[in-house]
């Protein structure tokens, strides 16, 4: 279980929360009771993800929803033709 600490109190001690993280304990720092950070040991990464890992990752958790096509299809993104001085009568609209 981790100690909590109201933010008052942790800025008061913060040298004696760090002495305790190193231990390899963690510790909830809250505002007004409600829990808004954590501070806890450091760990190294395992190893650097590859993109298509981290997307995998993001993908599994629901967080992502990859694209149909990949950027390198043609069918990707396909501008449509150049109308001549639409950019001018843009930027007059803006006016």
């Amino acid at each position: 279980m981790c100690d909590r600490y109201s933010v008052y109190d942790a800025k008061a001690k913060l040298s004696a929360l760090i002495r305790r993280v190193r231990e390899g304990q963690s510790v909830v720092i809250t505002l007004h009771g409600e829990p808004v950070a954590e501070l806890r040991p450091y760990q190294e990464p395992k190893h650097q993800r590859t993109l298509e890992e981290r997307i995998a990752e993001l993908t599994a958790r629901g967080e992502i929803i990859p694209a149909k096509l990949k950027p390198s299809d043609p069918r990707a993104f396909q501008p449509g033709k150049p109308v001549s001085g639409a950019l001018q009568r843009f930027l007059d609209d803006r006016e």
